[in-house]
């Protein structure tokens, strides 16, 4: 009877565990206009519970993932509703709707990639321009450890600098608003890293994605661009994603990475970071939503509590 106890006792514990331990992703709103983020989990991953919602000037929101959980996300612009209710994004649309519920990002979008604790326990993550860009994102780790724990991400304007058959306009011809891949606007093997073009070997940097990575060299800018493009970090770092964040303050060199520091990140981005693995995505596109029940430590402090009380309930019968 002993050890049933014990076992039952045990699983209870681990599955409140399970439960309570989770990633807090903090979104910052810094541009100067309403952005509307969307989130898509992985095939594998859980969907959270919303995948879009508006994010006004200077708003931040926080939201949480399961552990392991992977997915993408990003910010649309220029929504509006029409008179019959249809949700609509000049940039980053998810299928028509502001809950994207299982659709990606229609090209061109900046996609901020997370996968939780994958190999070796790590969380793999990435900013990628291989759909596009549409703003400058940034992704700051919150504590975690390892030599390439640091922020990553494209914190210029590659809209002013767009080359003209790859820029986005408004329907009033405004100005640039999106900047598309060269995969996006012509459709070519050597542009998608398919066909005959479908190995690291074959597919390489074009010119096109050369203007990305020269402006952002810490983003992915295109298929096969892994080594300066991934980072990890172990220990479970909760993340800050900013939309829009200051170029002059986020560009900067920092002198190492977070190297085992618990301390929170300031934003600066490393240039002395290597490739330590591949993200793990699936074949879906991009993520999701809900608020944080609690941090780490007030999490941990209730798996002792509820586990005890359930193992004084126990020893009454």
């Amino acid at each position: 009877m002993a050890a049933s106890q014990l076992t039952l006792l045990l699983l209870i514990t681990h599955l409140i565990f399970s439960c309570v331990t989770s990633t807090t992703f903090t979104m910052i709103n810094k541009c100067d206009h309403t952005v509307w983020p969307g989130i898509l989990s992985n095939a594998d991953s859980p969907a959270l519970s919303t995948t879009g919602f508006p994010l006004e000037k200077g708003e931040t929101k926080t939201l949480n993932a399961p552990a392991s959980w992977g997915g993408r996300m990003w910010a649309r612009t220029l929504c509006s509703q029409d008179s019959t209710g249809k949700f609509t994004c000049v940039t980053g649309d998810c299928g028509g709707k502001l809950e994207c519920s299982g659709s990606g990002a229609a090209p061109p979008a900046t996609l901020a990639e997370f996968k939780l604790d994958g190999y070796g326990g790590q969380d793999f993550y990435d900013v990628s321009l291989v759909d596009g860009y549409n703003l400058p994102v940034l992704v700051v780790p919150q504590g975690g450890d390892g030599p390439n724990c640091t922020s990553t991400g494209c914190v210029v304007d590659l809209n002013a600098a767009c080359p003209s058959e790859l820029k986005v306009m408004t329907d009033g011809g405004s100005g640039g608003v999106a900047c598309k891949s060269a995969c996006e606007a012509f459709r070519q093997p050597q542009y998608c890293c398919n066909g005959a073009f479908s190995t690291p070997d074959t597919c390489k940097p074009s010119t096109y994605s050369q203007i990305f990575k020269s402006a952002c060299p810490h983003a992915y800018s295109y298929a096969y661009d892994d080594k300066s493009s991934t980072f990890t970090c172990g220990s479970g770092p909760d993340y800050t994603i900013t939309f829009c964040p200051s170029p002059n303050t986020s560009q900067k060199s920092s002198q190492g990475g977070n190297s085992g520091s618990n301390a929170p990140n300031t934003g600066t981005i490393d240039s002395t970071m290597v490739y330590e693995g591949a993200l793990d995505q699936s074949s879906a596109s991009p993520s999701t939503y809900t608020y944080v029940l609690g941090s780490h430590g007030n999490g941990i402090a209730g798996i002792v509590s509820i586990t005890f009380a359930v193992w004084r309930a126990w020893q009454l019968f």
